[in-house]
């Protein structure tokens, strides 16, 4: 019974990762649209969703056959469970996306200016969010709990650029009001952009659930409890 079972738990974690990095290229590629307006890449991103949402469905399928079957206790249970969480999470950072690239597909603008888009850090904000994705993969991947909670302290930038960029995009439309649409749009972008952050927050407390048995969602975290924490 044990080795089948840590033979399902292994095609667990390499399902988990496949979904992965389906999960940040669809990231990738979303960021990449927006900055650019290539509504192209945009639509690749949304025909993709389908292929994270099948992910999602099927791997929570193969969790509930795993403890349907082998009934996993102690730290077999709490992989199992932190994989299912992080399959939600997972398929959540594929809506965001998705939402993204549209604003790709409908923004009516040729192009985005590019001194608003500096001054927005969109760039910046965009490979935040995928070095987030990949710090809290490798830990998983790695078993790694420094690397897990170095992913908290790295939300903190999404959550500075989302509230700058609020402000920013106001100033801009009082002397471009004929981009009113465009910048409330863009609103919407940052937002999913700061929510993805979280949700991949989310991820890394489900990893440091398995490694360490740790439940820091209402443990009132702070980043005073990992001193090693670096940016």
């Amino acid at each position: 019974m044990v080795k089948f079972i840590e033979s399902e738990l292994v095609l667990l974690k390499k399902e988990i990762g496949e979904m992965w990095t389906l999960v940040y290229n669809q990231l990738d590629r979303a960021g990449e649209a927006v900055q650019t307006l290539d509504r192209e890449l945009a639509r690749q991103v949304q025909v993709r969703e389908r292929r994270v949402n099948a992910f999602e469905l099927k791997i929570d399928s193969d969790v509930e056959d795993i403890i349907a079957l082998y009934n996993p206790v102690a730290i077999d249970l709490r992989f199992v469970l932190a994989m299912l969480k992080i399959n939600t999470n997972l398929e959540r950072l594929g809506d965001f996306a998705e939402g993204i690239a549209r604003f790709a597909i409908n923004c009516k603008e040729v192009a985005l200016d590019s001194e608003l888009v500096k001054k927005l850090r969109l760039g910046e904000m965009v490979s935040q969010v995928l070095s987030m994705l990949e710090l809290a993969k490798r830990a998983l991947e790695e078993e790694n709990l420094e690397l897990a909670t170095s992913v908290f302290a790295k939300d903190n930038l999404l959550d500075e650029i989302n509230v700058e960029a609020t402000n920013v995009l106001a100033d801009y439309v009082k002397t471009h009001p004929e981009n009113a649409l465009t910048c409330l749009n863009l609103v919407s972008v940052f937002r999913k952009l700061e929510r993805s952050g979280d949700h991949i927050t989310n991820i890394a407390e489900e990893i440091v659930f398995f490694i360490d048995a740790k439940v820091l969602k209402h443990s009132g975290r702070t980043d005073e409890h990992y001193p090693d924490t670096k940016e």
